[in-house]
């Protein structure tokens, strides 16, 4: 059986929850709101920093995230 991995950190997920919360306000959840990234027009212009690229055939099974 593969292991999941934590998305924020190089570990194995503990199902901690911390990758649902919002960056803006910690002890809410994420509701895709997109004020993180300017969605809401409160700035002039919007950039997403990209640190790297997963090749479609090093995704992980995808309902391992559907669960939600």
């Amino acid at each position: 059986m593969e292991i999941k991995r934590c998305v924020l950190h190089d570990r194995p997920c503990i199902e901690c929850g911390e990758c649902n919360l919002c960056d803006l306000d910690p002890s809410k959840v994420c509701d895709n709101c997109g004020k993180c990234i300017g969605l809401d027009g409160s700035v002039e212009y919007r950039a997403i920093k990209v640190d790297g690229i997963i090749r479609e055939d090093d995704l992980p099974d995808i309902d391992e995230y559907l669960d939600e």
